[in-house]
């Protein structure tokens, strides 16, 4: 805090112009708690501010960062990976909601959309909403527009055609599904926005973990489609928000 009211002084002063004095800021230091050092500067950086990876953290350490980052202004902050027992043990602590479907905790309140549009998470079954909640969520959380629209793999095409009049008007659509990973190449195939494709390790044995979805996808003969790793809804929704607000830049 010293740093930066030492920065809006020398501003105030004339001897730092103001983008001198941004340079600076998105340079200043992080502060460790020992355990981890939290990087207030993530936001200013990188327009989001640093996620709270909860699997192999201790409670009282989310406890920690998270104090961490409310004491220093955050209004929205992403705990993934969330165990139910850590979620329960950290919300009579902070204001929590806890997705358990999408092992999410968010605390604080949710911003307003401000993105160019709409971004579509479509899944390929039932089984692949874990993994979709999490981008849905992360999405959200970014202050973006979500549509979701499940259960509409390759195995039944009517079912996604019936959706087809909200999957084009998209600004970023996430495609997720196991298996084959076919459906990031349908819907690659169908719409003019930029696909992310996200594996799922749901499939039988010679899914091998969702490896045989990675490699389908990867080798999508659609043009315009990306590809996270396997299970990484959080990643997937995290560009796809990078993506729906690009205007920032203009």
């Amino acid at each position: 805090m010293n740093e930066t009211k030492d920065i809006l002084q020398q501003v105030q002063s004339g001897a730092l112009t103001v983008d001198e004095a941004l340079l600076r800021l998105k340079l200043a230091p992080f502060e460790d708690l020992g355990y981890a050092k939290v990087d207030h500067h993530r936001a200013l950086r990188q327009g989001a501010a640093e996620v709270i990876y909860g699997e192999g953290k201790t409670t009282e350490h989310i406890a920690g960062i998270l104090t961490s980052m409310l004491a220093n202004g955050e209004r929205t902050v992403l705990v993934t990976r969330l165990s139910a027992e850590k979620a329960g043990a950290l919300t009579g602590r902070f204001p929590l909601d806890y997705h358990a479907d999408a092992r999410m905790g968010i605390v604080g309140s949710m911003p307003k959309p401000d993105g160019l549009g709409k971004i579509v998470v479509a899944t390929g079954g039932t089984s692949d909403i874990p993994v979709a909640e999490e981008a849905a969520l992360t999405a959200e959380a970014l202050g973006n527009e979500v549509e979701r629209i499940y259960d509409v793999g390759v195995a039944g095409l009517h079912r996604l055609q019936a959706r087809l009049p909200q999957i084009m008007e998209a600004s970023v659509l996430i495609a997720i599904a196991g298996m084959e990973g076919a459906l990031a190449s349908v819907l690659g195939g169908l719409v003019d926005c930029p696909v992310i494709a996200v594996p799922t390790s749901v499939g039988y044995g010679a899914s091998f973990g969702g490896l045989s979805a990675l490699l389908s996808m990867l080798n999508s003969c659609a043009s315009g489609v990306s590809v996270v790793n396997i299970d990484n809804g959080f990643g997937a929704g995290f560009l796809a928000s990078r993506i729906n607000h690009m205007e920032r830049r203009a």
